[in-house]
């Protein structure tokens, strides 16, 4: 599950890539192209204030999770409960990881549109 989603990521963001790459190759008028960059600037934007809460969220869960390990220590309500609280919290932590680093991969794909957008911006 974890490679499919990661390459879901990958491929979804590439073509995202490759369609501003193209679409502002391929415009020959400067303003039409310039209009098509800031509109594409302005989406990455918006998603990268997503990513960053996204990032935030996690770091919630990151405290979550190290407050549950403490309070399941004292607590220690017998060999049962401690494992199904051990798997509980290791379950949210895998998925706080892939997590990350799809948002990491998303920031990735991100930067690399808005340094196309703004060479694109820059050149005539």
């Amino acid at each position: 599950m974890n490679f499919t989603g990661l390459a879901y990521r990958f491929f979804s963001n590439f073509t995202f890539l490759a369609a501003v790459f193209l679409s502002l190759n391929y415009i020959e008028k400067y303003q039409n192209r310039a209009v098509l960059a800031l509109v594409v600037l302005i989406y990455a934007g918006m998603r990268a204030v997503t990513v960053v809460r996204t990032f935030h969220f996690f770091g919630r869960i990151e405290k979550l999770e190290s407050d549950v390990r403490r309070l399941a220590g004292m607590l220690g309500e017998g060999p049962v409960g401690q494992v199904i609280n051990k798997q509980v919290v290791s379950d949210v932590g895998s998925l706080r990881k892939d997590g990350e680093q799809k948002s990491y991969m998303d920031l990735f794909f991100l930067a690399a549109v808005v340094i196309l957008c703004v060479s694109k911006l820059i050149t005539n």
